[in-house]
């Protein structure tokens, strides 16, 4: 499963193991603050700031060229641009201050943090531990343009492969096409497969056409299985496989140049990290 559904809301499996380890955090920095009149939730919050803050700085100076151009997206957290040992580094140094002003913050502090770090590890082993078929190229079936069958098993070439589940009427999709579109053309080592969701092939050629698009390897989902079988409830989606065909990274949401870039990097890092 890819991402999870709680009423309106959706969000990556990542995410959610996240946010459960920051509620264990918050959850027994309350208890403690009652227990010793110290304000534990108050100090928990600020780490929790601190370590976003310097994720998101970290990564941003990661990329300065592609936020550069466009200063506004540097604050714009949607595309997932967070790097984890900034974070990691920037809340470590904020507690280890925080405890040195305030001796009778340091240990339940310290409590706190801890049943959040133990959740999450607890809970991400537990879910990379769980046995998940979607992890492997599913040959799902899926129609080309042309009116032909295939599957993204089909497909692979050997390649490490880009996977996008998108659609005409969603914004962000919109949005993130140039993006991949000048990706797909700059990276001949990955391959990019762009999977319509329930839409009709005269929607979609009709879509390529007015946005001048040069994309290949379009094919369509009529019927939303491949979301289905992925644990997909919200689009955009992007899967990231590697050359063997095991699903490796996905980010739920818009992609930006930048997120785009560490991806891929990560994805085939004996290329050289220029930017596309």
């Amino acid at each position: 499963m890819l991402s999870v559904s709680l009423g309106p809301l959706v969000m990556s499996v990542q995410r959610g193991v996240l946010v459960l380890a920051v509620l264990v955090a918050l959850m027994v920095a309350v208890f403690l603050a009652r227990q010793r009149r110290v304000p534990v939730a108050d100090a928990v919050m600020s780490v929790l700031c601190w370590g976003v803050l310097g994720a998101r700085l970290v990564f941003v100076l990661r990329y300065w060229s592609d936020y550069a151009a466009s200063p506004w997206s540097m604050v714009d957290i949607r595309d997932g641009g967070f790097d984890p040992v900034g974070g990691l580094l920037a809340a470590l140094l904020f507690a280890c201050w925080t405890g040195w002003r305030r001796a009778a913050l340091r240990r339940p502090l310290g409590i706190a943090l801890s049943a959040g770090a133990a959740t999450w590890l607890v809970t991400s082993l537990a879910l990379v531990a769980m046995v998940d078929p979607a992890r492997e190229l599913p040959a799902v079936p899926l129609a080309t343009l042309s009116g032909g069958e295939t599957s993204l098993a089909a497909r692979h070439d050997g390649r490490p492969m880009v996977v996008n589940l998108w659609a005409t009427w969603c914004p962000p999709c919109r949005r993130e096409m140039p993006v991949l579109e000048a990706a797909q053309q700059a990276r001949p080592d990955v391959q990019f497969v762009f999977v319509n969701q329930r839409e009709p092939l005269w929607t979609v050629q009709q879509f390529l056409m007015q946005q001048s698009l040069q994309l290949t390897n379009v094919v369509m989902d009529t019927q939303g299985d491949l979301s289905r079988h992925m644990g997909s409830f919200a689009l955009p989606t992007t899967l990231f496989y590697d050359a063997g065909g095991r699903l490796v990274d996905s980010h739920l949401g818009e992609v930006s140049h930048a997120m785009l870039r560490h991806a891929l990097q990560r994805l085939a890092p004996s290329e050289s990290p220029e930017k596309e």
